[in-house]
């Protein structure tokens, strides 16, 4: 994890330039239960901003409404400084917004590179009746994963033999590779080890430092410090707290995110029963 310790931080924007991604007072409602409320997020190129909240949160519906899935109910959302009102993943997808969800959207029996391509194959010939070009698809595949720094022995191989962390990094790749301006990583490392784990967060600073303005949402303090540069702690449907890389400590996320009466009672409790 050293590795990742060292990697310098994301370059700072130009002053002035439109935001990948922006939400300003966005709320989401169904029915009488509201979801979201008053959300205001600012997503930058080329930086990881990191989206923090426990359990009912509100982090499914943020991501929803980020990919495209749901439409806000109140405020707006911008991409590159113009508001916008998706009605699919697709429009989003077509605005350069990829999400990468814990399922991956992976066929494990099938191969690495037609994973890497699935949906959009290429072909020899028209496209209606043209041929897929399997050569192309496994060298570009190889080559666009040896960009991220991602060595795989055979593109041939299925890619549910790899681990989680690889499979996470070739599904970041894949975003990359096909335009992604924004990437969205719902909880990338929630089932990970630690070692896969680090396997993940060197990926997000790769395609970080490809200019991909990446969107990280976890509920692991120590996760989103090592790779955020923009930290937004979420609560209930509210965001509660941000904060900036170089204005923030590990122990601020840590007490914002578990609200700090509450955490200094649990240590309280939890002393008290030890002894």
């Amino acid at each position: 994890m050293s590795n990742i310790d060292q990697t310098p931080d994301a370059p700072v924007p130009a002053s002035g330039a439109p935001a990948a991604l922006e939400l300003e007072n966005v709320g989401k409602a169904f029915g009488s239960v509201i979801a979201l409320r008053e959300i205001s997020l600012r997503v930058d190129p080329g930086s990881v901003t990191c989206v923090l909240g426990d359990n009912g949160a509100g982090k499914s519906t943020l991501i929803k409404i980020l990919s495209g899935v749901h439409k806000p109910s109140s405020g707006i959302f911008s991409v590159q400084g113009s508001p916008v009102e998706f009605s699919s993943p697709r429009e989003a997808l077509t605005r350069g917004i990829a999400t990468v969800f814990q399922d991956l959207a992976t066929v494990p029996l099938m191969s690495i590179w037609r994973n890497f391509f699935l949906g959009n194959e290429p072909v020899r010939g028209p496209k209606a009746f043209g041929f897929l070009s399997t050569k192309q698809a496994r060298e570009t595949t190889k080559q666009e994963l040896m960009k991220m720094g991602i060595d795989l022995r055979d593109t041939d191989q299925p890619i549910g033999t790899l681990s989680g962390g690889e499979r996470q990094a070739v599904a970041i790749a894949r975003a990359v590779h096909f335009g992604a301006k924004v990437l969205i990583l719902d909880e990338p490392t929630s089932a990970l080890g630690v070692r896969q784990s680090g396997v993940v967060l060197k990926y997000i600073l790769a395609a970080r430092d490809r200019g991909v303005a990446v969107v990280f949402i976890t509920h692991n303090p120590h996760h989103a410090f090592l790779v955020g540069d923009r930290f937004y702690m979420l609560n209930r449907g509210r965001m509660i707290a941000e904060f900036q890389r170089g204005n923030v400590e590990l122990e601020d996320l840590i007490q914002s995110m578990a609200g700090g009466a509450e955490l200094e009672s649990l240590a309280h409790e939890i002393s008290a029963i030890r002894h």
